[in-house]
């Protein structure tokens, strides 16, 4: 059976992060665009499905899911758009990235 975990790009630009079990991840992306269920999303609709990869386990995804929640907005762009070099850079601290803390 498995799991989903999702990325949504909202209408004011924020993202969601969430997890969807079973294999109709499309069912819950409409439920999400419906307003089906009151919520984050609710308000911020329309949702765009930016990016999303099933699990096996739904212990696997649960825990994928809160990683990606602490993540932050750089990464989850940089994931959302499949630019890995820029995950690696963005997983590091500031200050290992040439940057100042200030600056980020």
């Amino acid at each position: 059976m498995g799991a989903f975990v999702y990325m949504l790009r909202c209408a004011d630009g924020s993202f969601y992060v969430g997890s969807a079990t079973g294999s109709d991840l499309e069912k819950r992306v409409t439920e999400h665009q419906s307003g089906a269920h009151p919520g984050y999303t609710f308000k911020r609709r329309p949702v765009t499905l930016l990016w999303s990869e099933h699990f096996e386990r739904i212990t696997d995804a649960i825990a994928a899911e809160r990683k990606l929640k602490g993540w932050s907005r750089a990464k989850k762009e940089a994931l959302a758009g499949g630019d890995w070099n820029a995950v690696r850079l963005f997983a590091k601290r500031p200050t290992a990235r040439g940057r100042s803390a200030a600056e980020d």
